[in-house]
This record gives C-alpha cells, structure tokens and sequence, in this order.
C-alpha cells in the first residue's frame, strides 16, 4: 500500500515537471499562434506556435487559408500538406467553427524559392460571420493573415459575394499603401498574393476567373449609395492588383462531405485529385520568402513582425491600414527625428531668435525629406508626418528654453562684469572722466558684441539703467574729489619744491593754485560755483591730459614713478652734488648774504 503511495506521488512529480517544462518536442502537428482574447474582440498571442516558428533559421514564408466558417478551409490545408484529418489540422463537422484564432502546422514544408532554401508554414484561420464574435473580430483575423502570409487563399464556396469583395478592402489598402510605391524601392513588406478559390459542385458554365472579372465590375449607384461607391472603389484597387491575384476553382471532393476525412484519394472525385495536385503546383509557383523592408525574415525575426503587427491592430477599435503605416513608419521617424536634434544640437547657442529660427527651419525641411524619402504609405502617411512634425516641434521648444537659459547666462556674467567695472571706476585714485569714458564705452561694446539671445533686450535695459547711474554718481563725487586732489597736490608741491628740488617757481606755482582753489571757494562760498569757471574748465582739461591717456595711466602707475622720481632725486642730491660741486643749473635758494667767501681769519 504504502508502495503504491509512493509510486503515484512520483508520477504526480514527474507529470508536473514536464508540465512545467517550456520546450516542444514534437512539433508535427498543429500549434495556435493566435489566440481570440476572452471577449473575442481582440487577439493574442500563444507561446506554444511561437516556439514552433522562432526555432527555423531560414527564410520564412507563409500559406494562409481564410473563408467563411463552415467552408472546409481546415480540410483544404490537410489535403495541401498531404495529412489526414487526424494528424493534421482539427476538422469539425458540427455547426460551430472548429478552429479559434490562428493555427500553424508546426513542421514547415522545406522548399527551394530560387535558389534559396525556405521554410514554408501553413496557416490555418478562424472562419468568418461565425455566431458569438463581433465583426471587428473577423476583421482583425484577415487583417493579420493579410500582413503574415506570402500567399492568401481565399476560401469560398460555390461563388462571390458583395460582402466577400467588402471584406478585401484591408488587403487593397495594404496593396496601396506599402506594395505601391515608386518601383526600385524598398517596400514595408509585399501584401500577399491573393489567390481566389472557388470550390462548387458545377464545373460548366462560367470559368472562375469570369466569375472574379464579373464580381470586380462596377455596380451601378444612380441612388448614390456611399456603400456601394466604397465598395467600387475596392473593386477598381483590385483590378489594379491583377498581377497580385489569381483565380483557381475546386471541384467537391466527394457528395457525402461528413465523411471525407475517413476517405483515401482513391475514393474521392478522381478531377477533385487532378485539380488538388493543380493547387498544389500553383501554390509552390507563387510563393515567395517573406521580405519585410527589404530583408527575409528568419523565425524569430518573423515573430518579431507579427508582434508589431498585433499591436498595431488591437490599437483601435477596428483594424486600419494607417496603424500598420505607423509601424513601420515609427523606425523612419525616430531616424529622421535624431537627424533634426543632432544637427540643431550642434549649434552654439545661444543665437539670436531670428538665427535659431532660421536654423531650425533649415534643419526641419532637412529631416522632412529625408523622411518624405524613406517613409511608407501613400495616403495614411500623412499622420506620420504630422507626428514627425510634432516631436519636431517639442524637440525645438526644449532648444528654446536651453537658448533662453544660455542666453540669460551669458548676458547676466556681462552684466556683472560690467557692474565690477563701473564700481571699480567709482574708486579711482586718480579721478579721470577719460578713464571713465573709456571703461564706459569697453563694457557698453563688449555687452552688444557678445550678449545674444532672446534676454538680451531685457537685460540691455539693465545696463542702461546701471551705467546710467554709475556715470551720475561718478559725475556727482568727481568735481569734488578732483578738488581735494588739486589742493593736497599744491601743497606736495609747495613742499617739494622748496625742501626736496629747492626750485623756487615750482613752489611759487603750487602757492598760487592752492591759493586760488581757497580764496575762491571761501569768497563764493561753495566748491560748486568753481566748477562752472573757466579756469576750472582748464585745470580738469590739463589734468585729465596728464593723468590719463591711451599711453599712460597715473592712476595704474602713479607710486612706481612717484616712487622712481624719489629715488632718481636722492641720488642726485647725494652722488650728484659730490661729482659736481654746488652748481646747480636752476636758481637755488642761496642761504649766503654777500661778502667775501674768504676764510675768516682768527
């Protein structure tokens, strides 16, 4: 007993080991690729028919059979891949659709497509106007073997109707919009040919292709019905398309259809056999590797596009050709969008506003050809444009707002270096209006040669402001201090030429300016009203003459001679009057009265 426990335990462990295992090992029967979501509006995808597709290392290619529900699509893709219907694809032979989503037999048929070895898989489709979906369900599933496949057989019992032409409007928009482009270039991916097969009881009459040539013909709209227009318009994109569709008709395999699956090809309709094998040839003719923006696809690569693919048909509430052409427009948008932001990042900012814009313009048209160059779609195209045109536009708000900043940046360090010069300007040691000028003038032309952008208006109105009253405070304190200067300077003066040089009109000089800078200012009672006399006028002109000019600066190298002169005088006051005596070649003070310079005598 307990032996027993133990054994059914390690069954248990082992069943859920393989259970859990990720790996197929066989893969030679059919896998769903693509699942109907619980709703059964949208769909999903299966990991297990993924496996079996990501593995192959050659090119893909892909055979899918759509139809109504009901229309023996499940057999038709047995009878293709020479399989009875129970090693193969699920036949079912009640009234509800035996297939849900999308199947994949999962060993590919090796084939060699000029020259090249393919895998070619077969795809198997939920039937359309089944009970309990909704119609955009429908749409999707074509939709989707549309875009996958390489060849798309039609399916369709005894003849064509108006809702079967309605239903290829997907497919003809695809035909427009990626396999219609200018010859010589690159495609998205080729839509897949379209292969109608019409299987009937009757062979007489009306050949298949006349009876495509008929249903493609226009119907009559003297009422102006817009279903009726929209529907030739389908039929004039089909009859465009001639070259990408080919007409095959299938007679019935055998009268008693619930039983064909237990039927060999001895007992089925010898003609039905012939024309199977027609099919078959026909099929292998038109098939072609999958090619997707100019490259075949291996599995995983073929997998990848498929996710693309379903996630740009379950964006909206019914698939369209223009999500599609935003899938593969979306690689082209982000390159021609690097384009813009590489050439307008290499710019020095910050730039003028009229400079940043023109560049802007320049580089925008730049990426707007080249995506008008590479870009997918005729018609749907548009909305990538306008998408481009968006993040082209946010792109160049940031380049605005990096521009202001450097701007303001820039101008404020102007601004600041001029302020320290204007306040550097107001402490002078030696007052000089020239010298102010000149600073003046440096840091108003330096700030219009070098502050651009879009903060340079509002901070010119700054500096006019602050160098306005820079240039009143200094006027306000110049005469004032230029006054204090001349008098202390008249007494140096005073002293220098009657102690140090001992020259008696230096001194006299120094005696009658700090005589005229006193009296005057004590008989008019204020420094003020010199300032508007002449004299006045002749002394500020004489000093700004001598303390600054493009030459000299007093104020920056007033000590060093100063302290020059000193050294140069007490060297000839003490050296110089020894080599040459007391002569002197200015009049001197002479300290001696008159009389005899003989010695005194005892």
């Amino acid at each position: 007993m307990e032996i027993s426990i133990w054994v059914s335990v390690l069954s248990i462990l082992l069943c859920f080991f393989a259970s859990g295992s990720g790996s197929i090992d066989d893969f030679h029967r059919p896998f769903p690729i693509v699942e109907p979501d619980p709703g059964h509006t949208k769909l999903r995808l299966s990991s297990e028919g993924l496996e079996a597709i990501s593995r192959i290392t050659t090119p893909i290619a892909a055979v899918a059979v759509i139809g109504p529900y009901r229309s023996g699509k499940s057999f038709l893709l047995n009878q293709l891949l020479s399989l009875s219907c129970y090693k193969g694809f699920g036949v079912g032979h009640m009234r509800d659709t035996k297939t849900k989503g999308i199947w994949v037999w999962g060993t590919p048929l090796e084939m060699d497509i000029d020259g090249v070895k393919t895998s070619v898989f077969y795809l198997d489709t939920e039937g359309f106007e089944s009970v309990g979906k909704s119609n955009v369900y429908d749409d999707r599933i074509f939709a989707l073997a549309s875009v996958m496949s390489s060849v798309l057989i039609y399916n369709l019992p005894e003849t064509i109707r108006e809702a079967d032409i309605s239903r290829l409007s997907f497919a003809t928009e695809l035909a427009e919009e990626f396999y219609g482009r200018v010859k010589g270039q690159d495609v998205a991916f080729e839509p897949a040919k379209l292969l109608w097969l019409i299987q009937r009881d009757f062979l007489q009459g009306k050949s298949v292709q006349e009876m495509v040539d008929e249903a493609l013909q226009h119907v009559p709209n003297t009422d102006g019905d817009k279903n009726i227009d929209q529907v030739n318009q389908i039929r004039d994109s089909l009859a465009i398309m001639g070259s990408n569709s080919t007409a095959f008709s299938l007679p019935q395999p055998h009268l008693m259809r619930t039983k064909l699956c237990d039927m060999n090809d001895d007992e089925l309709d010898p003609l039905y056999v012939k024309k199977r094998e027609q099919l078959k040839e026909l099929v292998a003719s038109v098939i072609r590797p999958k090619i997707v923006q100019g490259k075949t696809l291996n599995g995983k690569e073929f997998v990848s596009f498929l996710e693309q693919i379903l996630e740009a048909l379950n964006k909206g509430e019914i698939p369209s050709t223009g999500s599609l052409v935003e899938i593969f427009n979306k690689g082209i948008l982000e390159r021609c969008l690097k384009l813009y932001t590489e050439r307008i990042g290499k710019l020095g900012l910050p730039l003028s506003e009229e400079s940043l814009h023109n560049a802007h313009e320049r580089f925008r048209a730049e990426a707007m050809k080249a995506f008008d160059e590479q870009h997918f779609g005729h018609h749907h195209a548009q909305r990538s444009v306008m998408k481009l045109g968006e993040d082209i536009k946010e792109a160049y708000k940031n380049v605005i707002i990096a521009n202001e900043y450097q701007s303001a940046k820039l101008c404020e360090a102007l601004y600041t270096r001029c302020e320290d010069k204007m306040d550097q300007l107001q402490v002078l040691k030696l007052p000089s209006m020239a010298k102010f000028n000149a600073g003046f003038l440096q840091c108003n032309q330096s700030f219009e040669q070098e502050c651009v952008g879009p903060s340079k208006a509002n901070y010119e109105q700054r500096m006019m402001k602050m160098m306005g009253k820079s240039r009143a405070l200094f006027i306000k304190d110049y005469n004032h201090r230029l006054f204090n200067w001349l008098v202390a300077f008249s007494l140096v003066m005073v002293v220098v030429g009657r102690f140090i040089i001992k020259f008696i009109l230096i001194e006299m000089a120094a005696w009658v300016l700090f005589i005229f800078l006193e009296t005057y200012t004590r008989m008019f009672w204020s420094a003020e009203s010199l300032y508007y006399n002449p004299v006045w006028h002749f002394i500020v002109s004489t000093w700004e003459t001598l303390v600054y000019s493009p030459l000299l600066d007093l104020d920056r190298w007033a000590i060093p001679i100063s302290c020059l002169v000193a050294v140069w005088i007490l060297y000839l006051r003490c050296c110089g009057r020894r080599k040459r005596g007391s002569r002197w070649l200015l009049p001197l003070y002479n300290t001696h009265k008159g009389g005899s310079n003989r010695p005194r005598s005892d």
